[in-house]
């Protein structure tokens, strides 16, 4: 019973489950508002007879439904009727009023068309008004905005580039923006980066224009700025040299007169040109106009391509530095090749100076000094290969002057130029080589020129014209002038011992030391360094080239025993004279000869060496001369007997010797250094000649080809040596007593 009452009150339950799912179906169903998809599987859900009790569910609802319905209609159809009833009533009373309302209608529509028509009117007004004013309001915005691109053309037109770009980024930054929506203003912008090109491009066409004239005209930049730095340097050194007054007066007043005289004609050469052109600026920012390179550099800094103008600029600025180191094939031979080779780079670098000054990283102090460098290594090249072709000195004179002022110009910009001193110690030995081969052949025309006689004078002003000339000392016009000065004129006519070369000489040796000494000025060296170059130079004067010229002159053919003679009295004067030259040297530099390492001159060895070839010479003569008479020797060594006197040739031959031996007899003995040098001279060289005689009698005597002798042909023989023994022949010449 329990098992089934408990099945009943399950189905029991399973039947009212299913009584409400039903339920909820339909309100569902009702409601319109979840997909009937849905609802109607969970109604369909395999259950048995669902669909049948289902529908079931529905009618029953349905029923309801309508049974509402018409409660609800009952209910309110009294009402209906009566509202239709009113309706009825009402509708004659809306025809009145539609007639009433159309007839106001179209009295107001005719009252109101003036209203209407002047309203339009004012509407249109005010339309116009509002847009007048918002016209003006935008005329305001661009009226700015044209007003600066009407100025950036304008600034175009007259070539203020720069101003033009500051407009460009005002008119881009500030004015355009208010009115991009308009179309020109989209014009303006689009032209603005083409206006830019165009600013850059004729800049940079400008610059190119500078850059190709500073190439043309640094000549004339560096001329000017050569022409300064002389003029500086010339009122300098005047300033010094009338400071120091005893600079080479102490014996060369005369030569110090010119050499003012000089200073004086250049000053006032300097005047004269400076008065002529009194309105020519010696500046470089006033021969240049260096306005492109600022407008430029300003362009494409603003423009952002700073850099690249900076290595464009670097970049053709040495190609034109290479351009002008470049020299000429021919300016070795004119000192105006070299001026306007030095002008060039001068010019250059003046600029490139300015440049540096003027502008902020366009260049810098590491870029010049890294050009400078580079020049200076060529220039240096360039005057050692072309200063070698140089032949004249004069030419390698201004050569160096040219150098010397070139280094000073632009040491005063801050260039370092002691390499360029350094090159002109090459020059100087260059120089000297030059002035060597110059006074060779001075040299060689005095000795064509000199008649080796001594020197005839005929009164007092004579000599002191030749004592002013050359230190010559008469002992024993010295001491008349200083016993009885008023009979010295009874001392002339005289002769000096020497020949009218050696005051030339002497004249000459000074004139090289003078030629030296331009060379040394403005070397920036110290007064010893130069008088230890003016030693040198004059050292190698006297024992290279005066020295080779004696040896030349003593050698050649046309000089005699006379000549001979007098070229050794000529020696040992210029050897005397040696001391008063070191005296010269040293008043030119104001250097004491006491000085530890001032240099000696040479002469003495010079010429003792140049006296001992003539000697030599002598004696060589000498001996040839013998020969000459021995070889016209025609003995008959088969003669029966002797002619009973000395053979002719042998008379000859005496004769000749007496002659020539008297030339040592006759010579001027003023001093008694001239006499033992004459007899010394005359003593040895009549040994010579006695002893080459001997041997010359000997070996013809020992002849091999010699086959017999005749008494008498040894008769007439030895009355020849009888007559070379005696001593008459030879005593006369009161020289010396010779032995058999």
């Amino acid at each position: 019973m329990a098992r089934k009452s408990k099945s009943n009150l399950s189905e029991l339950y399973l039947e009212e489950n299913k009584d409400q799912i039903y339920e909820n179906a339909l309100a569902e169903i009702q409601s319109f508002e979840l997909p009937l998809g849905t609802t109607l599987r969970s109604v369909y859900d395999d259950q048995p007879n669902a669909h049948q009790r289902f529908m079931e569910k529905l009618d029953a609802c349905i029923r309801n439904h309508d049974r509402e319905i018409e409660k609800m209609c009952n209910f309110h159809h009294q009402g209906f009727v009566d509202a239709i009833t009113e309706l009825l009533k009402v509708r004659a009373d809306a025809e009145k009023l539609k007639v009433q309302v159309t007839d106001t209608n179209r009295r107001l529509q005719d009252a109101g068309k003036e209203v209407i028509a002047q309203t339009e009117e004012i509407i249109r007004c005010r339309v116009q008004q509002r847009n007048i004013t918002t016209v003006v309001e935008k005329l305001q915005l661009c009226l700015p905005v044209l007003e600066m691109y009407s100025k950036l053309k304008e600034q175009m037109n007259v070539k203020r580039y720069y101003s033009a770009l500051k407009t460009m980024e005002q008119l881009e930054n500030l004015y355009l923006p208010r009115v991009s929506q308009y179309r020109f203003c989209q014009i303006m912008i689009e032209n603005l980066p083409k206006l830019r090109e165009e600013i850059k491009e004729i800049s940079m066409s400008d610059l190119k224009d500078f850059l190709e004239s500073i190439r043309k005209h640094s000549d004339r930049i560096g001329e000017t700025a050569m022409k300064q730095a002389q003029q500086q340097k010339t009122f300098s050194t005047t300033l010094q040299k009338q400071n120091n007054v005893n600079y080479g007066r102490n014996m060369h007043v005369g030569r110090s007169r010119i050499l003012e005289s000089k200073n004086e004609i250049t000053l006032k050469r300097t005047f004269e040109e400076d008065d002529e052109h009194e309105e020519e600026v010696l500046t470089a920012q006033d021969l240049v106009d260096f306005s492109p390179v600022y407008r430029c550099l300003h362009i494409y800094s603003v423009l952002g391509d700073g850099e690249i103008f900076e290595n464009y600029y670097r970049k053709q600025r040495r190609k034109q530095a290479r351009l002008v180191l470049q020299p000429q094939s021919s300016m070795h031979e004119t000192v105006e090749g070299y001026r306007r080779y030095f002008s060039q780079i001068v010019g250059f670098f003046v600029v490139e100076d300015h440049i540096l000054h003027v502008t902020q990283g366009l260049v810098t102090r590491t870029y010049t000094d890294e050009l400078w460098n580079m020049a200076l290594s060529k220039i240096i090249a360039v005057l050692r290969t072309h200063s070698s072709y140089c032949s004249d000195p004069d030419l390698v004179l201004e050569l160096k002057n040219l150098i010397v002022v070139f280094a000073d110009t632009l040491q005063g910009y801050g260039f370092p130029v002691n390499r360029l001193f350094d090159l002109l110690f090459e020059i100087r030995d260059q120089y000297n080589e030059t002035l060597l081969k110059k006074w060779s052949g001075l040299f060689r025309d005095i000795f064509e020129a000199d008649n080796y006689s001594p020197i005839p004078v005929a009164n007092e002003e004579e000599y002191k014209i030749i004592i002013s000339k050359f230190p010559f000392q008469d002992p024993e016009l010295d001491k008349v002038r200083m016993n009885h000065p008023h009979s010295i004129q009874q001392s002339f006519p005289k002769k000096l011992p020497m020949s009218q070369s050696v005051p030339q000489i002497y004249i000459q040796v000074k004139e090289f030391i003078y030629a030296s000494l331009k060379f040394s000025e403005s070397l920036h060296r110290s007064s010893t360094e130069i008088d230890d170059m003016l030693r040198k130079s004059t050292n190698l004067l006297l024992t290279r080239t005066l020295s080779c010229c004696l040896q030349n002159l003593i050698k050649k053919p046309h000089i005699g025993l006379t000549e001979l003679v007098q070229i050794i009295i000529n020696t040992t004067h210029l050897e005397q004279a040696c001391k008063y030259l070191e005296d010269f040297i040293s008043n030119i530099t104001n250097i004491s000869q006491v000085t530890v390492h001032t240099a000696r001159l040479y002469g003495l060895s010079t010429f003792k060496d140049a006296r001992h070839a003539a000697e030599g010479e002598i004696y060589t003569k000498l001996n040839q001369k013998i020969d000459e008479f021995i070889q016209i020797a025609d003995y008959d060594w088969t003669m029966s007997e002797s002619d009973g006197r000395a053979s002719g040739y042998l008379m000859d031959l005496i004769n000749f010797l007496k002659s020539t031996f008297q030339v040592f007899t006759h010579l001027p003995n003023n001093n008694n250094d001239h006499a033992a040098m004459s007899g010394k001279v005359a003593q040895t060289a009549c040994m010579s000649a006695c002893q080459h005689l001997s041997m010359s009698l000997m070996q013809m005597l020992l002849d091999s080809e010699l086959k017999q002798i005749s008494m008498g042909a040894i008769q007439q023989f030895n009355l020849d040596v009888i007559q070379c023994e005696s001593p008459g022949p030879l005593h006369g010449v009161g020289l010396v007593h010779l032995p058999g």
